[in-house]
């Protein structure tokens, strides 16, 4: 929970940390009961109690409040009524500097942490020494110091478990952006590549529902059954369950482009590739059949597959416009995909003319490097 320097309230587990101390307050109020003295003098000492022991509290709870300012005001404040308590009266109230040195501990920097709990320390002496006392009750200077040691190791310890929940919770938050960018990489590729087909076949059929009305209804068939494909992709995306194969990103390739007027030319079936691998080759040819449609004006396209002992290469050339533009978001998702599996991916220009996008990737993928759904 944030605070500001303002619009700071104590909680009960802030102050929890400044309670114990609390005990000590048995010697002064003993003493402001038992020891014969003005009445003035005790509604003063007794009400300048409550102000110390309140401010106190606050010091401690801004201390220890995440995203809160020092208490630099109220510290000195507690500095001016232990010290003037202490000195006036007596040796019973020099007990208040072992409160002065927690709240020192808590919330002032390091460099001036240990001259200021001395000099709480020094006043509590010399209180002491002043009656005579400091043999008998030599401890509470030395509570002094040891309180400052305590309290300086317990921020520390605060501090650094809000640190790790800081770093907890942007850790989840960095899992939540990376899961959202991931969703949005694959409904781009799932429904990009649908959807292009769609309107293209949608437009044919627009073209042929006077002259050819048996090839229009063809054609419209296969937009249903495009929707529906895309639908079923989408859910099974959302299921978390969907794959994508090579050979059945080559069959709707083909289907795609005939559409078009773009022939294809496939390498011929071979050996099994390894899932992973056979994922990630089945988005590249999907990617490059949804450019081509979109971009490229192309008239043929060959997917070319070499299958190595380390590394399956596989190229997709088109004799379109070709070009030099940056990566677009499909692109830039794809080269995702193949570095999942520590692969890699180009594109530019085709020699002569066309583009040409090449996915490199390894053989053999380890289980850990599946490619991200």
């Amino acid at each position: 929970m944030e605070h500001g320097s303002r619009g700071w309230r104590p909680r009960w587990g802030e102050l929890a940390w400044a309670s114990p101390w609390l005990l000590f307050q048995l010697f002064p109020l003993a003493d402001l009961v038992t020891e014969p003295r003005p009445v003035a003098v005790r509604i003063v000492a007794g009400a300048a109690l409550v102000v110390f022991t309140v401010v106190y509290l606050m010091v401690f709870g801004r201390a220890f409040a995440r995203g809160c300012a020092p208490a630099y005001r109220e510290l000195a404040l507690v500095a001016v009524l232990g010290v003037g308590l202490a000195v006036t009266m007596g040796t019973a109230w020099a007990g208040l500097m072992i409160y002065l040195s927690a709240a020192v501990a808590v919330t002032l920097p390091q460099r001036w942490v240990w001259p200021a709990v001395l000099a709480a320390t020094a006043v509590c002496a010399s209180v002491i020494a002043r009656e005579g006392l400091l043999e008998d009750v030599f401890i509470l200077p030395v509570m002094c110091v040891l309180t400052a040691f305590a309290l300086r190791g317990t921020r520390a310890l605060v501090s650094l478990n809000a640190e790790l929940s800081e770093a907890r919770d942007e850790l989840a938050r960095s899992a939540v952006a990376e899961e959202r960018m991931r969703f949005a990489r694959d409904l781009h590729d799932l429904l990009g590549h649908s959807l292009s087909l769609i309107a293209l076949k949608s437009e044919l059929a627009g073209r042929l529902a006077e002259r050819d009305p048996v090839r229009a209804r063809q054609e419209m068939a296969d937009v249903e059954a495009a929707a529906r494909g895309a639908l079923a992709e989408v859910r099974d995306a959302v299921s978390g369950y969907r794959q994508v194969s090579l050979a059945q990103a080559l069959a709707e390739a083909r289907s795609a482009l005939s559409a078009a007027g773009i022939t294809l030319r496939v390498p011929a079936p071979g050996e099994p590739l390894p899932g992973a691998v056979d994922a990630v080759l089945g988005w590249v040819v999907r990617e490059a059949t949804t450019n081509v449609l979109r971009h490229s004006g192309a008239r043929s396209v060959a997917v070319d597959l070499v299958t190595g002992a380390d590394a399956v290469t596989l190229t997709v050339t088109d004799d379109g416009r070709g070009g030099t533009a940056p990566r677009g978001a499909g692109l830039a998702g794809l080269a995702e995909r193949v570095a999942a599996v520590g692969g890699r991916l180009e594109s530019g220009p085709a020699a002569g003319r066309g583009f040409v996008l090449t996915a490199v990737v390894p053989a053999r993928v380890p289980a850990a490097e599946a490619v991200p759904r």
